[in-house]
């Protein structure tokens, strides 16, 4: 109680009591986005000269701004690509953030980042790599593949006379964020024409080859379709022509672990990069990208840090902030390490081909289910379809009321032009009859 800050010890009771009743309850499905105009008059002025005091900043948090948002890890959020945390991952990511952990390098988080290390040897040798592989957990796809292609760069540039720009060839799936990459590290995307389940093909990829190409990035699981190129020849192409094949699998790459998809990531462990988000499809939450590369020591030339207030900092064994655009970071990889330490990865192969089971459980049933057409899928656990003889604005509606009601929250994309649902299972909890159930209500 003492000291600028005090904080009676009944309000950190209150705090971690809501913690467990919300872990043990999980989000309530109803829940979402609500607009400035309802938000302002609640939260707006919140911060004031004296202070609300605890039980009122509190409140503030559990009647407005945790309803004010949008459920993804409910078992009938299937929109986007979702989260589905495991209690165990949950749990853990409250004690870490009590531990207050820096673990930008090995002096100040040597346990910390030792354990996360475990997990990211986990996703090399699910890739194939050998013991030079390694990496580091960032916040999340868009900075793992960042840092990923920044690599590739330096190390092509070591290798190669610089052009006047240099160029990274995509999939015309790729994940928005390699356009975005692309701008912040000044160079050219080149795409290509993916084919029609939306998967780019190394004859494709070979058309559009240029001598600026440093790194092709090939989706692991691309986020609109759930499509995985051609890795396998991707990485024969990276081999004849000297470039860096990064894989994208931010959503797809969990499907490494299980057995009975890991088939459409051969050729993997010839890439030299590879991103895997856990918040995505291995049960961790928010936020967690894994960067690996096959040879770490890539990522270290590339990322290395050094400044005079570092030069007493402990560099015998691992710094994170050697392998990534960052310097100070949380150890945001441990409530994955936490769970598969509780769990076993069996229980993760096992979960991944639960959510398979679930996806095609539902394709099933869309493709029975006369007025509905299933377009594409699963690849992995995306699925597109549409219902037949709806127009859009009544497609964008009824999303609408099915996720006001917490019912299904499953939303309208596009693919090929024409509007159409998505649905993409990464939650092994999520009842195949129940969201058919709630699909059939488009027809009728």
């Amino acid at each position: 109680m003492t000291g600028p800050f005090p904080f009676p010890p009944a309000a950190t009771e209150e705090i971690l009591g809501w913690t467990s009743r919300r872990i043990a309850s999980g989000p309530d499905p109803k829940h979402g986005a609500q607009a400035h105009a309802a938000l302002d008059p609640v939260l707006g002025g919140s911060i004031t000269e004296a202070g609300l005091g605890a039980e009122a900043a509190f409140r503030l948090f559990t009647e407005t701004i945790v309803p004010s948002t949008r459920p993804f890890g409910h078992p009938t959020s299937l929109s986007f690509v979702a989260s589905a945390p495991s209690r165990a991952a949950l749990s853990f990511d409250a004690a870490l953030g009590a531990a207050g952990i820096f673990a930008g390098n090995w002096d100040g988080g040597a346990g910390a980042i030792h354990a996360e290390n475990q997990a990211i040897r986990w996703l090399a040798d699910l890739a194939g790599w050998g013991p030079s592989a390694g990496g580091v957990f960032v916040a999340g796809g868009t900075l793992g593949n960042l840092s990923a292609l920044h690599a590739a760069r330096e190390w092509k540039a070591r290798q190669a006379p610089r052009p006047d720009r240099w160029a990274v060839l995509c999939s015309s799936e790729a994940h928005s964020s390699i356009k975005a990459v692309a701008r912040v590290m000044d160079v050219e995307v080149i795409e290509v024409e993916a084919d029609a389940t939306g998967r780019m093909t190394a004859e494709a990829a070979a058309a559009r080859l240029t001598s600026a190409v440093f790194a092709v990035v090939a989706n692991g699981g691309a986020t609109n379709c759930g499509a995985v190129d051609d890795i396998a020849g991707l990485a024969e192409l990276a081999e004849r022509h000297g470039f860096w094949l990064h894989v994208d699998g931010a959503y797809g790459g969990a499907a490494l672990a299980d057995p009975a998809l890991r088939e459409a990531f051969d050729g993997i462990a010839r890439a030299q990069s590879l991103i895997v988000d856990p918040h995505k499809w291995l049960f961790a939450p928010y936020d967690s990208c894994a960067l690996v590369y096959a040879d770490a020591g890539h990522g270290a030339a590339a990322h290395g840090q050094q400044a005079v207030y570092l030069d007493t900092v402990d560099k015998t064994h691992w710094n994170p902030s050697d392998y990534a655009l960052h310097l100070t970071r949380r150890a945001r990889g441990l409530p994955l390490w936490f769970s598969l330490a509780v769990h076993g990865t069996a229980a993760y192969a096992a979960a991944i081909g639960r959510t398979r089971e679930i996806a095609e459980a539902l394709a099933e049933g869309i493709a029975a289910t006369e007025g509905l057409e299933l377009i594409l899928g699963p690849q992995l656990t995306v699925i597109l379809f549409r219902p037949l003889g709806m127009g859009e604005e009544a497609m964008v509606a009824w999303a609408e009321g099915h996720r006001r009601s917490g019912a299904l929250l499953c939303l309208p994309t596009r693919w090929r032009g024409e509007m159409v649902f998505r649905l993409c299972v990464v939650n092994p909890e999520t009842d195949p009859e129940e969201v058919l159930a709630v699909l059939r209500s488009l027809v009728r």
